[in-house]
């Protein structure tokens, strides 16, 4: 069963010509559309997974409680945005690699201005990176390492000897997401997309960065002590979204929640 309800229409539709079939790469990506941003604008959303109890993790791994579809819409995200920040701890965990550039949303790309690929933006204090994996030495597009002004300057010559570019975005050690999230936008990255992990995410939420979560609900359950999708210190005040669509196929729930 595939079902979408956009929040503005209660009736649900398997797909847009009614068929119970597979959502096609197109459907999805106009589902995901970022809106139409001022020429000064940025939009910043999150993707990421969780179990119904809670987890957004298996084994250090999100792969255990993710699916087929939850991979197309992974892909979908990524083809949409002009880059995609992740924490350093998520691409020693998960083996992250260059996006790549796909067919399917070449023309979607072309027509938003944007290159063929997303750049990859790693978040680190530490620089505590291996810049001789592919991320760095072989992306499409340069990969981005966003940091402080203290960071470690030898390992900042690593970075850049290694081919990427380093964009400061804090005073000290520490990155300031909301910083972050202005100097992306500031070399035209403007439609941002953030994978995580929980620490980075909390980061965006605290800082009152965050637009729109796309969170993906696993028919699953883990229990013992995983991390939730976000982490760090809590708000003073709950942030409310408003939900935009919810997409269901085999008992995930693919859903939409965006800045009010």
């Amino acid at each position: 069963m595939r079902r979408l309800f956009p929040v503005t229409d209660q009736t649900p539709a398997r797909s847009q010509d009614g068929a119970d079939r597979e959502w096609s790469l197109d459907e999805l990506a106009d589902a995901y559309a970022y809106p139409a941003l001022a020429a000064d604008g940025h939009w910043l959303r999150a993707n990421m997974v969780s179990t119904l109890d809670g987890a957004a993790q298996h084994d250090g791994r999100s792969q255990p409680i993710s699916g087929e579809t939850d991979m197309r819409i992974f892909g979908t995200l990524r083809a949409l945005a002009d880059v995609v920040v992740v924490g350093a701890e998520t691409v020693r965990q998960e083996g992250y690699r260059p996006a790549r550039a796909r067919e399917a949303f070449a023309a979607r790309r072309a027509a938003a201005g944007q290159g063929p690929a997303p750049a990859i933006a790693v978040i680190t204090a530490s620089m505590d990176l291996d810049f001789s994996l592919p991320l760095f030495t072989s992306p499409l597009v340069p990969t981005l390492v966003v940091t402080g002004a203290a960071a470690p300057a030898g390992r900042v010559a690593e970075a850049e000897a290694a081919g990427a570019e380093v964009v400061v975005a804090g005073d000290g050690v520490s990155v300031d997401a909301a910083r972050a999230v202005r100097e992306l936008a500031g070399r035209g990255l403007r439609r941002q997309l953030t994978e995580g992990g929980p620490r980075l995410l909390g980061q965006f939420v605290a800082a009152d960065v965050l637009d729109e979560l796309c969170l993906t609900i696993s028919p699953t359950l883990t229990a013992g002590g995983a991390q939730r999708i976000a982490g760090g210190p809590s708000v003073t005040v709950p942030h409310r979204l408003a939900p935009a669509c919810v997409l269901e196929e085999a008992g995930f729930l693919f859903t939409s929640y965006r800045r009010i």
